[in-house]
């Protein structure tokens, strides 16, 4: 089984919430959507809310718990939808007091492209999700690029392998409902327009990354660097440096500035010169922002 995981955690997970207290912005995304999960998480909970506060379980409680448990992650690459996703399902199993189980799903799930490999290695990934979802316990599934393996069947190029693939995906998204809030999928693309419309119908949640704004990069930048003496206005200029105006209309993303500005402008001071204002500015204007995916 661990051939087709790139990784698999336990939750919660110290390295995560570690993580996450240094993701920029997290906290908006996690608000819109900690209340579609809750939903989707804590069925007990809302029957007993609903009980409490109405002396019924109401009729829309039965509706709710009838929605998919799928989080589509929909953004340009670098903007942070893997560590995301991570982020929340530990913040979650923390909320609810459970433990968990994070799954993450390799592209090797895709096969070498022998007949029936690719639906069959589906299957594999979710009869494991369906394994370690317990009554206490959750257990997530991350599908990266999920546009390689759920592409929209109305494309005239598709192979039939491929169609049957995303048949079973189809299949088995339906067949994670009867867990009743114990597994969640997150599906992450860079193309959501490549994801056939039966999934997309499916999402609980659609969140959308964008790259950083001004606020957003001036506090990464911030973050990155506490230590060093920089003014609001050296701040000001490393965000306006990094903004889609200096750079033909497409800004740096989030991993842009952390794992290509700053570990070059460190690599240009180390051993033996300080980092300053000056040279983070020098390399900022070498590095251009990573293409969109289209």
């Amino acid at each position: 089984m661990a051939s087709i995981f790139d990784n698999t955690i336990d939750l919660p997970n110290a390295g995560i919430k570690e993580r996450t207290a240094n993701l920029i912005g997290f906290d908006a995304k996690f608000q819109r959507i900690y209340g579609n999960l809750k939903l989707l998480l804590d069925q007990e909970g809302l029957k007993t809310w609903s009980k409490k506060h109405h002396k019924i379980e109401l009729p829309i409680i039965e509706q709710l718990t009838e929605r998919y448990p799928l989080i589509i992650l929909a953004g340009d690459a670098g903007t942070g939808k893997t560590v995301s996703a991570e982020a929340i399902a530990d913040k979650m199993v923390r909320e609810l007091k459970k433990e968990g189980f994070f799954l993450k799903l390799s592209t090797r799930v895709r096969g070498e492209g022998l007949h029936g490999q690719m639906g069959n290695l589906v299957n594999d990934a979710f009869a494991e999700l369906k394994k370690q979802a317990g009554k206490k316990r959750l257990a997530f599934l991350f599908i990266d690029e999920a546009d390689a393996i759920a592409t929209t069947r109305s494309t005239m190029q598709m192979h039939q392998e491929e169609k049957a693939a995303v048949n079973t995906l189809i299949q088995k998204i339906d067949e994670i409902r009867d867990l009743k809030g114990r597994a969640v999928i997150f599906m992450s693309t860079n193309r959501l327009h490549f994801i056939d419309e039966a999934i997309i119908r499916r999402a609980a949640v659609i969140l959308e990354f964008e790259r950083p704004n001004e606020q957003e990069r001036k506090d990464l930048f911030e973050k990155s660097l506490t230590g060093i003496e920089f003014s609001n206005q050296d701040l000001q200029e490393l965000a306006d440096l990094t903004s889609p105006e200096k750079n033909d209309n497409l800004g740096h993303s989030f991993s842009d500035i952390r794992l290509k500005i700053l570990p070059e402008t460190i690599a240009s001071c180390f051993p033996d010169t300080p980092l300053t204002f000056q040279i983070l500015c020098e390399t900022i204007k070498k590095i251009k922002p990573s293409p969109k995916i289209v």
